[in-house]
């Protein structure tokens, strides 16, 4: 997986959203926000009420969006500060607040014969066990860079952080997702012999 080049277009952001039409915001974005989230390790517990939470947010301050950034990255920038809200609330409620999230994708499909299923959901909670290998910052870019293709420019402009730093967290959470699969790997005995 690459990082998107800076210049390239976000594939949701195709579409273009009229500022101020918060219905079609949401319509367009509302998954995007519910993946993203569990991406960030927001439990099945919790992840509809953070997306509430960014929703009203974006519905409460609309009328400020600028339009000087993609409607994803404004969205995303929202997000991150809502996930981490929730994390600080739970961490002050019990220290065994975190449960594996259902990925989206992953949701039962009649589509699929039952051992698609089952490897389906194994690629989840596999992805979902690397993840949590990353702290919150590497989790943070890794997720947007390498799952929601965002360019570094749009990373930058979410997370407040310069573009240096984003390749930086990036390079590095790319070698400890790396090392986690290495790792995992290696425990279920999957290593290739070399």
């Amino acid at each position: 997986m690459t990082l998107a080049s800076s210049t390239e277009p976000i594939a949701a952001a195709a579409t273009h959203v009229e500022i101020g039409d918060f219905d079609a915001i949401y319509e367009q974005n509302v998954d995007f926000v519910w993946r993203s989230a569990r991406r960030l390790g927001v439990g099945d517990h919790a992840i509809d009420d953070v997306v509430q939470h960014v929703f009203v947010v974006v519905h409460r301050r609309l009328a400020d969006f600028e339009g000087r950034s993609s409607t994803k990255t404004w969205l995303f920038s929202i997000l991150l500060h809502a996930v981490r809200e929730h994390r600080r609330s739970m961490r002050r409620k019990s220290p065994h607040w975190w449960s594996a999230p259902a990925d989206p994708d992953l949701l039962e499909d009649p589509a699929r014969n039952p051992e698609q299923e089952a490897e389906r959901a194994e690629a989840s909670r596999t992805i979902d066990l690397l993840l949590e290998n990353l702290d919150g910052d590497k989790r943070a870019v890794f997720v947007m860079a390498e799952l929601e293709q965002m360019t570094a420019n749009e990373i930058s402009e979410a997370t407040g952080l310069d573009t240096k730093a984003v390749y930086s967290r990036l390079r590095a959470a790319r070698i400890d997702f790396e090392r986690a699969a290495a790792k995992l790997r290696k425990s279920r005995g999957m290593e290739k012999a070399t």
